[in-house]
């Protein structure tokens, strides 16, 4: 069977023309494919398309009729293949990102508006939320997480390392004391993490593997940091969290970073998390470099401000 949208483009020639030959010449065809790419139209619609004799051809009033909408679907032809060719060349369409609610607020959306200075042909719709999102499922073209990457068909890129801080304001500290050991956490009042297994409402990790734990008593426990962080702000506790949520209060002097006998545990690194595919779209492979400028080598979190 001979490719319907070949004798599209073969008819339309043919009408520009006038005659068979010309349009021959004009696609690099022979006069007898072009003759059978004409007949088999006429075939399929059971209607003749063209007037013929040995010294004109015209339309008929079903191949102007014909004309028409084949002018409209070739058209429609070009302009898809021209959008899609101009993704492979620049950003370009909606980018669907997803990342944890604390992350993206400080270090994701003020981001966002140099991203669009830098690629205006891409829109990004912005999810937030902490728990695990199926990409697939949901839609999302990329999504970040701060966790240990289990093997998995999905894709991912290390954007930075993530580190912890144990910290508490002015305040509590001059009321309660200041700890020197870890020991000593488990006689004051602490905000626990209730979404984390090391940092949680009942037993806190040190060291980089989480090898030393001990028990703690939470005056308040929250599935947000962002929550504890203000508590601790206001001094009700002690908190134990990413450098992500607690820099700006670090360096402002509202919290102080507690010295310890055990190191912080080391956090699972931020990951970029994609779908698997041979052509990862030129709006998603922005995005993760985008990041990369931005996080790295050392995060803007951990960095000591000038």
């Amino acid at each position: 069977m001979l490719d319907r949208i070949t004798g599209m483009q073969v008819f339309v020639r043919v009408a520009a023309l006038g005659s068979f030959s010309a349009a021959g010449r004009d696609l690099s065809l022979s006069q007898t494919m072009i003759t059978k790419h004409i007949v088999a139209l006429e075939t399929r619609m059971g209607s003749t398309l063209f007037h013929r004799s040995t010294r004109k051809l015209s339309l008929t009033e079903s191949g102007r009729l014909f004309l028409d909408g084949c002018q409209k679907i070739l058209a429609d032809i070009s302009e898809v293949e021209h959008t899609v060719g101009r993704q492979k060349l620049e950003p370009h369409g909606k980018l669907r990102l997803n990342a944890p609610v604390s992350f993206a607020i400080r270090h994701l959306g003020p981001l966002m508006p140099e991203f669009s200075r830098r690629y205006p042909f891409v829109t990004v719709e912005l999810g937030l939320n902490d728990r695990s999102v199926d990409l697939i499922e949901e839609g999302w073209d990329l999504t970040l997480r701060i966790r240990q990457m289990a093997s998995s068909t999905l894709r991912t890129r290390k954007l930075a390392d993530v580190r912890f801080a144990i910290c508490a304001s002015p305040a509590y500290l001059e009321r309660a004391g200041t700890p020197k050991r870890i020991a000593e956490l488990s006689e004051h009042t602490c905000l626990g993490y209730t979404l984390s297994p090391n940092v949680g409402p009942s037993r806190w990790s040190f060291g980089p593997n989480g090898e030393k734990s001990i028990s703690v008593k939470c005056a308040l426990t929250a599935n947000n940091g962002d929550v504890l962080r203000e508590a601790a702000v206001a001094g009700q506790g002690i908190i134990y969290q990413p450098s992500f949520i607690v820099n700006e209060e670090l360096h402002d002097g509202r919290l102080k970073r507690l010295e310890l006998d055990y190191p912080t545990i080391e956090g699972p690194s931020l990951h970029a998390v994609y779908p698997p595919s041979d052509h990862v779209p030129l709006k998603v492979r922005a995005m993760i470099d985008y990041l990369v400028e931005c996080y790295g080598p050392v995060p803007p979190w951990d960095r000591v401000p000038s």
